[in-house]
């Protein structure tokens, strides 16, 4: 039979420890593994709305399991370098309040890489994406199609933007419109100076944005002074919140990139920093959904 051999130093230390009342180190907890999801999940397809040829646009449909009825709707809208991290994370915590969202991949329909070189020419070449998906969700069964909203990083963002001005809402389906907007840091400056960029007239439908100061595309103040730019009752629909400090794509929780655009440093292009800032994305995301609550009117 085998004999367990304590060395003689192990004891005396354990001994020590005992007689010193020294506590022993609790373990630590076990996370458990199983986890009931907050969205039962499908991958779709739609026909984009108003394009020169027939385009099939997919995306990622996802419909909160706490959901009785139909329920409010969000298009989710990428950046330029595509479908990312950003996407699933604002997606997470609109599920949590019980709001279905629809995240488009608009690069992949085209053929397109993504990147300042490997995108369309013009955001407005893929507003016929949001208002196809607009119509999807309309019809679907599980969606109110009263409430449905859309939000976007940078491109993304100035999709949502143009969205709201009735020059480009007519390429919705007749008597269908996004009924909130809320574009993350949507490259301020270009509005009303760059064809195609027109934001004025607006829908009457409420708009947020979130921009940081440090926003190499922009100013400081380049979100400001659109607003401040606007009539009066356009800028009566009109919400901005700029965070101190934050950069361009602050809410992208991977690791930080250096990119170059021709439509950074308002329009003299260059090299832009995008950093990720835990706590301004948490904020930003929890400001984001209190805005869709409250016009999707859903209850604390």
């Amino acid at each position: 039979m085998k004999k367990s051999v304590v060395s003689p130093w192990i004891a005396s230390l354990s001994l020590a420890a005992v007689l010193s009342g020294c506590p022993q180190q609790p373990e630590p907890p076990v996370e458990d593994p199983v986890r009931t999801p907050v969205a039962r999940h499908s991958y779709v397809s739609f026909a984009a709305l108003g394009t020169p040829t027939p385009l099939q646009v997919a995306g990622r449909l996802s419909v909160p399991t706490s959901a009785q009825g139909r329920v409010p709707a969000v298009v989710i809208a990428h950046g330029s370098g595509g479908v990312d991290t950003r996407g699933s994370f604002h997606a997470q915590a609109l599920h949590e309040a019980g709001i279905a969202t629809l995240e488009i991949d608009m690069w992949a329909a085209r053929g397109l890489s993504g990147g300042a070189e490997g995108r369309p020419r013009a955001v407005a070449e893929t507003l016929p994406d949001a208002w196809g998906a607009l119509k999807y969700l309309s019809a679907h069964p599980s969606i109110d199609a009263s409430r449905i909203g859309i939000t976007g990083f940078s491109w993304g963002g100035l999709m949502a933007m143009l969205s709201a001005t009735r020059k480009y809402a007519v390429g919705a389906e007749p008597g269908q419109r996004f009924v909130a907007h809320a574009p993350f840091y949507p490259v301020c400056w270009a509005y009303n100076r760059v064809p195609s960029y027109e934001f004025g007239e607006l829908t009457g439908s409420p708009i947020f944005i979130q921009a940081g100061d440090a926003d190499q595309y922009d100013d400081p103040d380049s979100c400001q002074r659109l607003v401040d730019s606007l009539s009066p009752a356009d800028r009566a629909n009109v919400s901005l919140t700029v965070y101190p400090g934050a950069t361009h794509g602050w809410d992208r929780l991977e690791p930080a990139i250096r990119i170059t655009d021709p439509y950074s440093h308002t329009g003299r292009g260059g090299e832009v920093d995008i950093a990720p800032s835990p706590e301004t994305a948490e904020t930003s995301r929890r400001a984001m959904v209190d805005f869709f609550r409250r016009n999707f009117g859903l209850t604390p």
